[in-house]
């Protein structure tokens, strides 16, 4: 992936471009960490880079980017700009194209990103972000208190960048982020909710979870259970502690798993009828809350005789010709007798039992 980046800085600069590659690909890259997400910026304007790359599309060209495809490997190509004014605490009114790559570097939003490599592989750094990679901490580009004015999601990436990479806030960046937290409530549950989802899946999960109530951002997300939270090995078992399935965006089959996750934490997620009917996965969540070990689990749902009704091998077809009958609502009843008894190992699931039983239990039906 690296090397089409180049290719495609070469192909810029043959033009008589200027063209780097910016952002986190640079930091993780400098740091050793591998990455897929690849940002270039340019004195290229659009109508530019659509004259060298006749594929370019222009999803957002009125903020002066403009989409390439490489290699089948899909690039973000930004022009050198200067931004004014933010709407909503979250984009710029206006902007201007410039030819200045380290005006550009300006209005980023921490100076770890701020690091860019040229067509010839080599580092950039004009705004010494790599002191900051060293020393391991996050600082703004400017002035923290108007970096998260102007933008309120910043203070979500400070926390996820926290996270991810171990690395400490500034003390100019924390105070900042306690007197502007109150704008995250204009930003979008979506927009929240892809941050979150960063922070929850991190393998410093518990460091992330700290760092947000430290920094008294439960209030301002409403999330007011943050602090409750029991166990962080399943992003939708957090969100489910979290219970605010009503208020952030999940889609039909991840509210279907909250519910059902929140409904059998009140349950015995080792009783065979509880397995069963809730499956393994939604169990495992709920138990890992309770400190009962998913090996406990899986092997308490291992040793289930059956684990859908298709297992029982009695058809319901079957079942009516035993009994001289038409298949029907009955046969619904007759099933959950069945699961019962099979589970509670009453009843072995095997056909001569299965046949024995109904025909005793069903002939009058």
């Amino acid at each position: 992936m690296f090397q089409a980046a180049l290719k495609l800085l070469n192909k810029l600069a043959e033009h008589g471009f200027e063209a780097y590659v910016v952002g986190g690909f640079v930091r993780d890259y400098v740091m050793g960490i591998e990455s897929n997400d690849i940002d270039i910026c340019t004195n290229a304007q659009p109508k530019d880079v659509r004259s060298i790359f006749k594929d370019a599309c222009l999803p957002t060209e009125d903020y002066g980017s403009i989409t390439v495809i490489l290699k089948n490997i899909r690039f973000e190509i930004t022009t050198f700009r200067r931004e004014y004014s933010y709407m909503n605490h979250r984009k710029p009114e206006r902007f201007e194209f410039i030819n200045d790559l380290q005006e550009d570097l300006k209005r980023r939003d921490f100076l770890m990103n701020t690091l860019c490599i040229d067509c010839h592989g080599n580092v950039i750094d004009l705004l010494h972000g790599k002191e900051d990679i060293d020393h391991r901490i996050i600082r703004t580009v400017g002035d923290s208190y108007t970096k998260f004015s102007e933008d309120a999601f910043r203070i979500l990436r400070a926390v996820r960048f926290a996270t991810y990479l171990d690395f400490q806030l500034s003390p100019e960046v924390i105070d900042a982020i306690r007197k502007t937290k109150y704008l995250l409530k204009d930003l979008s549950y979506q927009r929240k909710r892809e941050e979150l989802d960063k922070i929850f899946t991190s393998v410093r999960v518990k460091e992330g979870i700290a760092l947000l109530l430290e920094l008294g951002l439960e209030e301002e997300l409403e999330l007011p259970k943050l602090k409750e939270i029991q166990s962080y090995d399943d992003l939708i078992g957090t969100w489910a502690q979290l219970e605010v399935q009503d208020l952030y965006p999940f889609t039909k089959n991840e509210k279907e798993l909250i519910r059902k996750i929140q409904e059998v934490y009140t349950k015995d997620n080792l009783h065979p009828k509880v397995l069963y009917m809730y499956g393994f996965y939604v169990n495992s969540v709920a138990a890992s809350r309770k400190g009962i070990s998913k090996k406990e689990v899986t092997a308490r749902y291992n040793a289930l005789p059956i684990h859908s009704r298709s297992d029982i091998v009695l058809s319901g077809q079957e079942i009516a010709s035993l009994l001289n009958k038409k298949p029907g609502g009955y046969l619904r009843d007759i099933y959950r007798d069945l699961e019962d008894k099979i589970l509670s190992l009453e009843l072995a699931n095997e056909k001569e039992a299965l046949v024995q039983y109904v025909v005793q239990q069903y002939r009058d039906i």
